[in-house]
């Protein structure tokens, strides 16, 4: 069985999350002029969300918003061996969505005349790219970091060498371990690049966000925890989101299953876990309901000015699979839904936990919701690929339901990525990888994917 080739191939790259329920189309700029749908069809999403437990998913919660209109609900267990119920609003580890944050904090301190978008990040950390590294960083501006098109590697992998030979060891041997922020970007920089500078269409890579933190640190003289905390999670009237000092989530919030694809078997809690390696690429701790707040704060120009906003918004293809990209612009990337609109937010995930927020492009309509087991999927007979999950399509219908009811209902609209020849009959949602390595909440076959560096 070919599980060693499956695992390298997955671990890197980006995939696409698959579902059979008929949704819409991610063709860019597809409906942006389509007002969102008003009012919230409780019932339908209580059964969408129960939908996902019972598929197999340990437990989900979900907070969905429509203008005036508010929505959260949960379901399925927080513990599986106590019982023990998730409720709605736990707090949990939030993964890449923590990239938004620091692009905010950078965005910030652009306004304040203390970082350019466009000048090489030597200007700013050029120790960080000592002797034949120099030259490429200064290559690099801070926009190619925000936007993955510095095509710097990524570290997770050789973070966690074990991956690489079909073994999760290296995740429990380095559940307390504490690694700097330098010692990742020496490791991203260790690892293949993935083009040149500039280059489109971007590539996926967690190490450009621990850039961008040291950047923040360098520039403001305070931590970037520290920075982030007083001038985005404070600013923005966050009450239960923080970066950890321990490895224990204070609060309460569910415990976070790991099945690595049945590596690990049964599923493993990896809440309690130093999220050291995970730095301002994917660190905090949030609640779906602080998730929608700071979204919509963001997107009305509360966190940055309006200027600022439509720098984020500028977006660059990202590529996700073989012939395929989405939207990414500096933080967040857009999900265009014929007949809703385009939304603009990100995933997430760490070991055990995903995330997935999502917000109109007038703040108006909103979806944060989180799980807790993680790379749920199984391989295929010969071990090459690994089989659609049920739980796949229960968490897009719950994704359609809430953002856009309308598709749901509408069975003759398909969904097709950016690159593809035509629509499928399992329809496909394009969403990047949370923390690249980590987060492979998918079902499609990775039969196709270029093997990992």
């Amino acid at each position: 069985m070919r599980i060693k080739r499956l695992v390298g191939t997955a671990l890197g790259t980006t995939l696409l999350l698959v579902t059979a329920a008929p949704t819409v189309s991610a063709a860019p700029g597809a409906g942006t002029t389509t007002p969102a749908p008003t009012g919230l069809d409780r019932a339908e999403l209580r059964g969408t969300l129960d939908a996902i437990h019972t598929a197999g998913m340990y437990g989900v919660y979900s907070s969905v918003r429509d203008d005036g209109a508010r929505w959260t609900g949960a379901s399925g267990l927080a513990d599986v061996d106590t019982g023990r119920k998730v409720t709605p609003n736990m707090r949990q580890r939030i993964g890449s969505i923590s990239k938004t944050f620091t692009a905010v904090a950078i965005l910030q301190q652009v306004e304040r005349g203390r970082i350019s978008l466009d000048a090489p990040v030597t200007d700013y950390v050029p120790d960080l790219f000592p002797g034949a590294d120099r030259e490429r960083g200064d290559a690099i501006t801070v926009r190619m970091l925000l936007n993955h098109t510095s095509h710097i590697g990524d570290y997770v992998l050789p973070a966690f060498p074990s991956l690489n030979q079909n073994s999760t060891s290296s995740l429990d041997e380095h559940r307390f371990r504490s690694i700097s922020p330098e010692e990742l970007v020496r490791l991203g920089l260790g690892a293949p690049a993935t083009g040149s500078p500039g280059a489109q269409p971007g590539a996926y890579s967690n190490t450009n966000y621990v850039i961008a933190g040291l950047v923040l640190e360098k520039v403001t003289g305070q931590k970037a925890s520290t920075y982030i905390t007083r001038h985005v999670i404070d600013r923005a009237g966050l009450r239960d989101t923080r970066y950890p000092h321990t490895p224990h989530i204070k609060g309460p919030h569910p415990k976070m299953y790991e099945s690595f694809y049945g590596l690990i078997d049964p599923p493993r809690d990896y809440s309690v876990y130093d999220m050291s390696w995970a730095y301002t690429a994917g660190a905090i701790v949030s609640t779906t309901n602080d998730l929608n707040r700071f979204y919509r704060k963001l997107l009305s120009g509360d966190l940055v000015g309006e200027a600022s906003v439509a720098e984020m918004q500028r977006t660059v293809p990202l590529a996700v699979a073989p012939g395929a990209t989405i939207d990414y612009g500096l933080g967040i990337f857009a999900l265009d839904l014929p007949g809703c609109g385009r939304f603009w937010g990100h995933d997430g995930a760490v070991f055990g936990a995903g995330t997935f927020s999502f917000t109109s492009a007038d703040g108006d309509r909103q979806l944060s919701m989180g799980w807790n087991l993680m790379k749920y999927q199984r391989l295929n007979e010969d071990g090459t690929a690994l089989e659609p999950s049920p739980i796949d399509a229960a968490l897009n219908a719950h994704i359609v339901e809430a953002l856009c009811p309308t598709a749901a209902t509408e069975p003759s609209k398909s969904l097709t990525a950016k690159g593809d020849t035509g629509s499928r009959t399992a329809v496909e949602r394009i969403l990047p990888n949370g923390l690249r390595g980590v987060d492979l909440s998918t079902g499609i076959s990775t039969g196709s994917m270029k093997p990992a560096n």
